[in-house]
């Protein structure tokens, strides 16, 4: 049987009424901020309700639980962090711009992720390196709901999977400070205290990421059926497609389209709620 789980960051009590009138009945739950009715079959009509009331919703299988998964596998910009980290690099040099526009593009998927990068990475050659320290201190935040997820992972017993088309500098430091198991992002190149505008070794695309899931759950001695990753740009999608259910959080188009569930007003902890009651 499948579920209607209504949820975001904070749930209008208007969209409960909405969603109850259009269905009939009330919720058949209510816990924090998500309502839920049984027995729901998914409509267009049902998704264009919540989509004009701002809230996510999602048809859950009634008895999928945790225990049913063990690996949690995310992306960091954008998903697990609220910024694009080499956007917020470049704008200490002032091209700030250029380098979100080729940000944008490669995470709707118009242009090669790989290539993009090093294009990316090229503007910001002579950079000192101390500015990479003051984007994470001053500009770097937790999306909403991101440790809250976190805590109920490492409680589920799930093990946790960074990995990222960003940057080691910043997937390091979250790592230690998320108590993260794994972590995997590129390694930007410097000498002599600045960044040369190259980044070394192969890059961290799509495939890589789909292939880091896989190696991992293989590792772990379980099916890639029993992970769940979650991500935001067209860069995503194949490590998306390789999990047991992909997440589109706060996405682009493309992603939302391909996902098993999308998160666009919700927090991480959103995540909490694809599952059925115990």
């Amino acid at each position: 049987m499948t579920e209607l789980v209504l949820h975001s960051t904070t749930l209008p009590e208007a969209a409960i009424i909405a969603f109850g009138n259009q269905l009939g009945r009330s919720p058949d739950s209510l816990r924090g901020q998500s309502a839920r009715w049984q027995k729901v079959t998914a409509t267009p009509e049902l998704t264009a309700l919540a989509e004009s009331h701002r809230v996510d919703i999602a048809f859950v299988p009634e008895s999928r639980r945790r225990a049913d998964f063990s690996l949690l596998v995310m992306d960091m910009d954008s998903t697990l962090i609220t910024i694009e980290c080499i956007d917020e690099i470049a704008d200490r040099i002032g091209v700030k711009p250029q380098v979100s526009a080729i940000t944008e593009a490669a995470m709707r998927g118009e242009l090669d992720f790989a290539g993009a990068l090093r294009r990316r990475v090229a503007l910001l050659e002579g950079l000192e390196e101390s500015a990479l320290e003051a984007v994470y201190e001053e500009r770097l935040r937790l999306s909403p709901g991101a440790e809250t997820l976190l805590q109920a992972a490492q409680e589920s017993g799930w093990k946790t999977l960074l990995v990222s088309g960003g940057f080691t500098f910043f997937t390091h430091r979250l790592q230690a400070r998320l108590g993260l198991d794994h972590a995997v992002a590129n390694t930007l190149e410097t000498h002599g205290g600045r960044l040369t505008g190259r980044v070394l070794g192969d890059i961290v695309d799509a495939e890589r990421k789909a292939t880091e899931l896989r190696a991992l759950a293989a590792r772990l001695g379980v099916a890639a059926s029993r992970a769940i990753a979650i991500g935001d740009g067209a860069n995503d999608l194949k490590m998306m497609g390789a999990a047991g259910m992909g997440i589109a959080y706060r996405a682009k188009p493309v992603v939302r389209q391909q996902a098993t569930h999308a998160l666009n007003f919700s927090g991480l902890d959103g995540v909490l709620n694809l599952f059925a009651q115990d």
